[in-house]
């Protein structure tokens, strides 16, 4: 017999309905499998206790509405002993639809039929916390012919097909490495990409020892970038400030453009070098040799908005700059040269 692929054409699936992503967190944690990524001892499980509280009540997460559904928190590097501590430090209420244990199988050899089997007995349940991801991988086992990174994405796509089939959403607790990577957190992550690359949402959780105040990250398949600054206080993450990606991009825009709209309000054209347009405009935190960095970045976020028209050309030994002030709005409708 034949084998064929399952498919669906272009026009068939766009009239066929179907529903929204689920949110346990709204906009933050989706349904799937979510890794969160931190360094030892920063807070990790502080913060997935007082989650799966917050969201077993259907409590609000940082102001976020949440979905109020049971919860399933596998707590497997404490004891109930600690974790009831915990409880009482965090809350005065208690409540039967938030769910602990601190033994389980591993994947592959009864985790699955645990979680499964839990899930019929609850069904009301929509998150599943795994503190941590190593306690239920087999460290006996060899990485075999598929090599670590195909190791760890099959341990993550045995956790995801669990959270597809029965559309909830799956958190793994994780580790950072020690070896920092200025350029991506995410690559801090311990292991090889196939856990982050099989997870559908990434979170990593961030923070210098000296402070009480952490960064996490997010991004996914379904969240957009995202960064949270949290502060440790009274043994809960405090939301200090959120930025969606559209803000963190704002964020970057150097104030140097910014103050040129404020320069060109008073005039309708201006034309001269970079170091004349610093004398001009009397700056002090900006240097000549970015400024045509800056404008040839940011000028159509920020100047054209503005009406301000930017030109640029090379003139014998030095590029000349050019401002137009459109108070129409035509912003270059003209040529490109100066």
């Amino acid at each position: 017999m034949k084998r064929k692929l399952v498919t669906v054409d272009a026009e068939t699936l766009l009239s066929t309905p179907m529903s929204k992503t689920m949110f346990i967190v709204d906009g933050l944690i989706p349904q799937g499998v979510n890794v969160l990524s931190g360094a030892a001892k920063i807070g990790k499980s502080w913060l997935m206790l007082w989650l799966g509280l917050q969201v077993s009540q259907g409590f609000s997460v940082w102001g976020i509405p949440t979905m109020h559904c049971d919860v399933l928190y596998l707590c497997l590097e404490d004891t109930l002993k600690r974790i009831k501590d915990r409880l009482f430090d965090l809350t005065d209420d208690s409540t039967r639809s938030f769910h602990l244990a601190v033994t389980c199988g591993l994947i592959g050899n009864g985790l699955e039929e645990e979680i499964i089997n839990f899930l019929e007995d609850f069904p009301k349940t929509k998150l599943v916390i795994i503190d941590t991801l190593q306690k239920v991988r087999d460290s006996k086992g060899s990485i075999g012919k598929t090599g670590m990174y195909g190791n760890d994405y099959d341990d993550i796509s045995a956790i995801k097909r669990i959270a597809d089939e029965h559309d909830i959403s799956i958190i793994l607790v994780h580790h950072l490495r020690k070896l920092k990577d200025g350029d991506d957190p995410f690559n801090e992550v311990s292991g090889s990409t196939g856990i982050t690359g099989a997870a559908d949402t990434n979170y990593v959780l961030k923070r210098k020892r000296s402070s009480r105040d952490a960064t996490l990250l997010a991004c996914g398949r379904d969240v957009e970038y995202q960064e949270l600054t949290l502060r440790f206080q009274d043994l809960k993450w405090e939301l200090v400030e959120h930025k969606n990606t559209e803000e963190i991009r704002k964020a970057e825009i150097p104030q140097f453009l910014f103050r040129v709209v404020e320069f060109m309000k008073t005039r309708t054209e201006w034309v001269g070098t970079a170091t004349e347009l610093i004398a001009d405009m009397a700056e002090t935190e900006t240097t000549p040799n970015v400024v045509t960095k800056y404008l040839g970045q940011f000028s159509c976020e920020v100047l054209e908005p503005a009406g301000i028209e930017y030109r640029t050309k090379r003139t014998g030994q030095s590029r000349l700059i050019k401002f137009i002030r459109h108070d129409g709005g035509d912003a270059n409708d003209g040529a490109n040269g100066i």
